[in-house]
């Protein structure tokens, strides 16, 4: 639906950057890239009266419903009761439309019809409170669908992600006291500076009642964020949360005024991180994601994001990550104050034996020359073989490195993404405390290898650097305390130590070792291989014993782009375990910057636990296919 509406240049003042290109611009780019023919369209009906009350009130109701009929001078008069936002004979059939679509979405996902999906709509919602348009909003289009979503699908917990860099007050108001809608933004803020210049906008606004502790505001209180902030943000501060609250959908207000060249965000995050964002929430709720369009202003840097996340959506892989140079300090500072507000989300791991190989070059460039340098190739094959493959023979050795190499050979030529190979024994040599988890990170032009395993058996945290007789080659091990085994501990560790680790690193290659009895159950397995498939362009080979055959089901199914089993709503761990965690992250911090945030490790008080003048109306609903 393609809308041209406007008043006469003289009876509105221009507005410059909410224009009808955006969408525009978006769609076309679908379209070209080839990624419109491979969603389903779905079709858009307009929000009905009884849908918009969810949120609004019925007196706004009322006043929006005369627009239509207005004169131009009584619109003009009716626009200036409300900030920031333009009202025009048709923008009642418009916002219906918008919000209508957002519904339809999540009729379509709830209903298993589609996967997940994206809806581009006009106008933007988050803005817009219970009783005023706001912002270039007239209805709240994310807050009406998560309440739909609860009225209508028995949805019990509905987390909303909002990335658009201005804050969505509207949807904050909407659910500060309702513990079944977690909100998280992250904005530009400025010290109150920033537009809606909003003290609620602040780290401290929390919630209110029985919803203190669902409400996380993320202030930046500078410009120029880039993706080592936003990495950032997600892994330490909503990641953690998320997992804890256990959202049965997750909808994104997707507002890509946060990527670069963004007049009104003026933030350098470039489109990609949006892959990776996206990437990060689909293990959530099943998969069960519907993002719908807010902000986004720079005609270039819009479709290129929204281009980013439908791709992601559709499972492809995400690119290699750029730019990944460390958080600022305030974007930490930000975290950790935010972080001391609330009840912190204990985690603790139990996992297996996970390589990463080093992208600074090609993988494949750096076999060649492994091949064509024979104390090279002995060396690295010789590590795997003594890491995994002491106690196989020869014969049985040499066939599993040979599948590793004929499947990383297939990824070369884009045959394949992932796979998995199924081993006849793995070495006794590797105990059994360790069995649980070893990140091992290849970087093959420099043979350096970073062992760092997770073992939940000692007693206390161990920090060990081991070199070999060969001064390239050089090994760094830590441990966990006794006690981190759970699936709280897990899911912790996972997402404040190995996936920074490795986004950092950067990997060509993730290899996954599942050790014999190791414990995990299938939905902890499955929510670890997904999370890795971010890394190294989702090149994941994953490593089993013929004894784990069981295992090769779900793991089959994570690798094809399923989404991992829901966990469950996760306790917290004792304060023990969670403080050894923290030193183990201050320890790593000094070398790996993903993982530097700054202040003192607090735990939190308890009370907060986690708990226009031209304006198209052109909706677009795209739906993931189930099959």
């Amino acid at each position: 639906f393609n809308y041209s509406l406007g008043y006469p240049n003289d009876m509105l003042p221009a507005c410059k950057i909410e224009v009808p290109e955006r969408l525009t611009v978006s769609h076309e780019a679908l379209v070209k890239s080839g990624l419109a023919d491979r969603c389903v369209s779905i079709p858009v009906r307009e929000a009905t009266e009884a849908d918009i009350l969810l949120v609004h009130s019925e007196d706004y109701l009322e006043a929006v419903k005369k627009t239509p009929f207005m004169t131009l001078e009584d619109l003009k008069e009716f626009t200036l009761q409300y900030g920031d936002v333009y009202f025009h004979p048709n923008i009642y059939h418009c916002a219906k439309l918008a919000a209508g679509a957002a519904l339809q979405l999540v009729d379509s996902v709830m209903t298993g019809k589609v996967r997940n999906g994206m809806a581009l709509v006009r106008p933007p919602g988050h803005h817009s409170m219970r009783s005023a348009a706001n912002g270039f909003c007239v209805f709240n289009n994310v807050a009406i669908a998560a309440l739909y979503a609860k009225q209508k699908h028995g949805a019990k917990r509905v987390l909303i992600v909002d990335w658009d860099v201005h804050h969505g007050q509207g949807v904050q108001y909407s659910f500060e006291d309702d513990p079944s809608v977690l909100y998280f933004s992250w904005h530009r803020y400025e010290h109150q500076k920033f537009w809606p210049n909003l003290k609620e906008s602040d780290y401290d606004s929390v919630g209110k009642g029985k919803g203190a502790g669902f409400n996380v505001n993320v202030p930046w209180n500078k410009v120029g964020m880039k993706n080592s902030d936003y990495l950032s943000v997600f892994c330490h501060v909503l990641l953690p949360v998320a997992y804890e609250f256990c959202p049965d959908l997750v909808l994104v207000c997707a507002g890509f005024d946060s990527a670069i060249g963004d007049p009104e965000g003026e933030m350098c995050a470039s489109p990609d991180i949006f892959a990776h964002l996206t990437h990060l929430l689909m293990n959530l709720a099943g998969g069960k994601l519907c993002a719908v369009l807010e902000g986004g202003y720079n005609l270039t840097s819009l479709p290129q994001s929204v281009c980013q996340t439908v791709q992601t959506l559709l499972g492809d892989p995400a690119p290699l990550p750029v730019n990944l140079d460390g958080p600022c300090q305030r974007s930490v500072s930000s975290s950790v104050r935010f972080m001391s507000q609330m009840c912190v989300c204990d985690f603790v791991m139990k996992v297996n034996y996970i390589f990463l190989f080093s992208a600074h070059s090609s993988l494949f460039t750096v076999f060649d020359q492994l091949i064509g340098c024979t104390e090279k190739m002995c060396l690295f094959f010789s590590t795997l073989r003594e890491s995994f493959l002491k106690d196989a023979d020869e014969s049985d050795a040499l066939t599993t490195l040979s599948s590793l190499i004929a499947l990383m050979e297939q990824m070369e030529k884009n045959e394949v993404c992932s796979g998995y190979h199924l081993c006849l024994v793995f070495s006794n040599a590797v105990p059994r405390a360790v069995a649980n988890t070893v990140l091992l990170c290849f970087n093959l032009h420099e043979l350096q290898a970073y062992f760092i395993p997770l073992n939940y058996c000692l007693s206390d945290l161990q920090w060990l650097i081991k070199k070999t007789d060969v001064n390239t080659s050089h090994v760094r091990l830590f441990v966990l305390p006794q006690g981190c085994s759970d699936v709280s501990g897990f899911i912790q560790a996972v997402l404040g130590l190995l996936l920074p680790l490795g986004y950092e690193y950067d990997p060509s290659l993730v290899l996954l070792v599942r050790a014999p009895e190791s414990g995990l159950s299938d939905s902890v397995w499955q929510q670890l291989t997904g999370l890795l498939q971010g890394l190294a362009q989702g090149h994941t080979l994953v490593l089993m014993q013929e004894g784990e055959k069981a295992c090769v089901a779900p793991t089959t199914s994570s690798l094809l782009g399923d989404a991992a089993p829901c966990l469950g709503q996760l306790h917290t761990s004792v304060p023990e375990d969670v403080e050894m965690l923290e030193r183990l992250r201050q320890t790593l911090q000094v070398d790996w910057k993903l993982l530097q945030t700054t202040g003192e490790f607090t735990t939190a008080t308890s009370h907060n636990k986690i708990n226009t003048h031209n304006l198209t109306a052109c909706t677009i609903v795209i739906g993931i296919s189930v099959s």
